[in-house]
C-alpha cells in the first residue's frame, strides 16, 4: 500500500448472512443509471491523476480510470471535457459540468459552493525540489532565505500551504510565483526559475518517476488532504457515485488502480 492511501481493514464483524462487510458491499446492487451520460471535467495537467500520455497523446490517469469504473458499475457513460483549474469549481457549480476532478481537496470553503463525493484518495503535501538542491532541507530552512522562490497555481491547496505553512501568511508574497497550470510550475522548477513546488504525494511520485534523476522530496509532510469528486449542488449523482466508490474500495479495485498509476506507471518511465 502507498503511504498516502487509506488502509482498508478487513472487517471481522458479520451481517445477517454471516458475510464480512467487504463481501456484503460487493454484493449490494448499485443504482442503475440506465445508460445515462455523465458530463465530467478535468484539467489534464496533474500527473498521475489526469494528463496526456506523451507517448500516445491519449488522456489517461488514475482519476480517468477510477471514474470510468464508477460509471461502468452504475450503467452510465462519461462525456469527458477539459477545463482550466481556475474556472472548474464555478463551472461545476453552475451546472456546465456534472462532475469535476483534479486532485481537489475536500474542505469547508469549497463545500459551501459545490457538493463533494466521499474521499477517493488521501495524500500529503511535500516539497518537490531539484535533485541537486542543497541550500535547504525543509520548510524551516527554506523560509528565512528571501532568494528562494516557490511555484504554485493560484487557488490550489498547494498555494495555500505555501502561503500559510511555509512562508509568512501573505498571499501576495513576491516569493510565490504563480503559474496557469500545475505542470508549468514543475517546468519552472526544473529550469531553475523557482526552487520548490508543493504537491501531494501522488503527484510527487509521478514527476519523480517520469523524470529519473531530476527531482527529489525534502523535509517532512506538511499535513494531509482528502481528494473528492465535485458535483453541482443538489446533484442526484452524489449517492450513486458514493455507493460505487464504496464498492470499489471494498473489492480491492482502488488498490489495483493505485498499483497501476503510482508504481507500475512510474517504473515504466
Amino acid at each position: 500500500m502507498l503511504p498516502f492511501a487509506k488502509t482498508l481493514a478487513a472487517a471481522a464483524a458479520t451481517v445477517t448472512l454471516g458475510l464480512g462487510s467487504a463481501q456484503a458491499l460487493d454484493m449490494v446492487a448499485l443504482p442503475d443509471l440506465a445508460g445515462r451520460t455523465i458530463v465530467a471535467v478535468t484539467e489534464n495537467a496533474y500527473v498521475p491523476l489526469n494528463f496526456v500520455d506523451p507517448k500516445t497523446g491519449e488522456s489517461v490517469g488514475f482519476e480517468y480510470d477510477l471514474f470510468n469504473e464508477i460509471a461502468k458499475r452504475l450503467n452510465a457513460k462519461v462525456d469527458w471535457q477539459l477545463s482550466s483549474w481556475d474556472v472548474m469549481i464555478q463551472a461545476v457549480r453552475d451546472g456546465q459540468f456534472e462532475v469535476g476532478m483534479d486532485g481537489i481537496t475536500i474542505n469547508e470553503d469549497r463545500a459551501d459552493l459545490i457538493e463533494f463525493s466521499d474521499s477517493y484518495l488521501t495524500s500529503q503535501q511535500l516539497m518537490l525540489v531539484r535533485a541537486d538542491e542543497t541550500r535547504f532541507t525543509d520548510a524551516a530552512s527554506f523560509a528565512p532565505d528571501d532568494k528562494l522562490l516557490v511555484g504554485a497555481q493560484a487557488g490550489t491547496t498547494n498555494f495555500y500551504v505555501a502561503v500559510y505553512d511555509v512562508l509568512d501568511g501573505d498571499e501576495a508574497n513576491p516569493r510565490i510565483k504563480l503559474f496557469d497550470t500545475f505542470g508549468a510550475s514543475v517546468q519552472a522548477l526544473q529550469s531553475g526559475d523557482v526552487d520548490t513546488v508543493l504537491m501531494d504525494q501522488t503527484s510527487a511520485n509521478g514527476y519523480i518517476g517520469a523524470n529519473p534523476g531530476a527531482f527529489k522530496v525534502v523535509g517532512e509532510p506538511l499535513g494531509s488532504e482528502d481528494f473528492g469528486f465535485i458535483l453541482t449542488p443538489g446533484s442526484d449523482l452524489v449517492e450513486p457515485i458514493n455507493a460505487a466508490l464504496a464498492q470499489i474500495k471494498a473489492d480491492g479495485t482502488i488498490d489495483a488502480l493505485q498499483q497501476k498509476w503510482f508504481y507500475e506507471y512510474n517504473s515504466a518511465q
